[in-house]
């Protein structure tokens, strides 16, 4: 079995899959995650099925490094790549042999997959209300984000003292609503200074915050110096694109959790890497999935067989999961897991013509600024 083509398919807000065929007509799927820049890893694609049309799609291994180590440049954009054909890889392996990936990948370790899903509001009481929502709809772990509210003139206007005494009683009204058998977690984006980040992680340590979720921008040496400063579990590494950048997170800063992204990061063999590196130093992984189905096919895949596996990013808002209509068959949730798909490969379908029934948009978002002006950190 030889590769014969690869076909980007662009579709929905944000979504680059790709369907990777052979001379024998088996396709393997892939999806490929710089989320703001799709169109440019569709010319990627592009010049990577030059060097791949011909090649034994079973050695896995061996196209990673090629792709890998053999270019002569790499980026997000590259590596986004990279991984939608990684992941296409394996679901075609495991469709020729007839397993699904975990098998391939060492057999499973767990048989579900705790998730947790996103509480969204227009405002901090929306915030708390779609907490409390989600905590009776059985759902044992939440996320919410720091927001910076606006101005009239469209900046973001917080003093210091006001971001972090408005986050941190958000934090608390949230534990208060949903009690203390729900894990929280809070979600920055990157949107906080140091200094912030170190007072806002002090103020919630009492309510107990699951993960503290990329508070800074990517600095490892100031990342290490708010780990330590503030003390509550942090989890970065969601823009990383290879084991190495993981590998300097882990030496430099006293990270709890590490955030790969599949589509991203390498793919699974990038993450099946990254999770033995993290296993070694006790850390634990959360794996970054904000696409489409694909993405959170290739995480499930692998969580069921890290035994360092902490918890799944799970692409539902307020309880309703935004990838039931891409699917052939949707992901089985029950009680805050999902089933690790038994079928072969990555064990899921999209549906039909799913360019055409979800028209691509590329959207991406605007740009954020201070009350002055300047940039505000995304």
């Amino acid at each position: 079995m030889k590769i014969s083509k690869l076909e980007p398919v662009l579709a929905g807000g944000r979504y680059l899959f790709l369907k990777l065929h052979t001379d024998e007509g088996l396709i393997g799927y892939g999806e490929c995650g710089a989320w703001g820049y799709q169109e440019a890893t569709v010319q990627v694609l592009r010049q990577m099925e030059k060097l791949l049309v011909g090649q034994d799609p079973m050695r896995i291994e061996w196209i990673w490094n090629a792709l890998t180590r053999n270019l002569h440049f790499r980026g997000s954009v590259t590596q986004a790549a990279v991984s939608g054909i990684d992941i296409a890889l394996w679901d075609l392996k495991g469709k020729a042999l007839g397993v699904p990936c975990y098998e391939l990948l060492g057999g499973k370790t767990r048989d579900k997959v705790r998730i947790y899903v996103n509480a969204r509001g227009k405002n901090d009481q929306e915030l708390v209300q779609a907490s409390a929502k989600l905590a009776q709809d059985g759902f044992g772990a939440i996320r919410f984000t720091v927001r910076h509210p606006e101005t009239e003139g469209g900046g973001c206007g917080e003093s210091f003292s006001a971001l972090v005494n408005r986050a941190s009683g958000t934090m608390k009204a949230i534990r208060e609503a949903v009690g203390w058998d729900v894990d929280v977690s809070v979600e920055c984006h990157r949107g906080l200074r140091p200094a912030e980040a170190i007072e806002l992680g002090r103020a919630m340590e009492p309510f107990r915050p699951h993960f503290y979720e990329d508070p800074i921008p990517d600095n490892l040496e100031a990342m290490a110096t708010v780990i330590r400063e503030c003390r509550i579990p942090v989890a970065a590494g969601e823009r990383f694109i290879n084991p190495q950048e993981f590998d300097s997170l882990m030496t430099t800063a006293p990270v709890r959790y590490i955030r790969p992204d599949m589509c991203l990061a390498g793919g699974l063999t990038a993450g099946r890497k990254i999770a033995a590196q993290a296993e070694a130093r006790g850390i634990y992984l959360i794996p970054h999935n904000p696409l489409g189905p694909i993405s959170t096919a290739a995480c499930l895949q692998l969580d069921a067989v890290i035994p360092n596996f902490e918890i799944q990013e799970y692409p539902m808002a307020n309880g309703v999961c935004r990838l039931d209509r891409e699917m052939k068959e949707p992901f089985v949730v029950e009680n805050g897991y999902v089933r690790v798909p038994e079928g072969p490969g990555l064990g899921i379908e999209l549906i039909d013509g799913i360019g055409e029934r979800f028209p691509f948009e590329g959207r991406y978002g605007g740009i954020h600024l201070h009350e002055d002006g300047s940039i505000v950190d995304r």
